[in-house]
């Protein structure tokens, strides 16, 4: 379930509250019991760390490096008449 952030128009006040997304949003105030509340847009609480997932563990063979020199490819270097070497 996502944690939702909410701001009151009329006072102010800031909370959060885990709901399902399917939940209604909330609309009354904790605070000052008005029905100002909106839920506000903010950056998802994901961070890969650690020990994990990269580029080579489900890769096989040529396949390991995608990120670096493509192999079979001739360096395309223009030489001093331009064209391609």
């Amino acid at each position: 379930m996502p944690i939702y952030e909410y701001e009151c128009k009329a006072c102010g006040h800031r909370l959060e509250k885990l709901q399902k997304i399917s939940a209604e949003p909330l609309r009354d105030c904790p605070a000052c019991e008005a029905a100002e509340l909106n839920r506000l847009v903010s950056a998802a609480g994901f961070r890969l760390a650690g020990g994990g997932w990269y580029e080579t563990d489900f890769k096989t063979g040529s396949k390991k490096n995608l990120a670096g020199v493509e192999s079979g490819k001739a360096d395309k270097t223009p030489s001093k008449d331009g064209a391609a070497a």
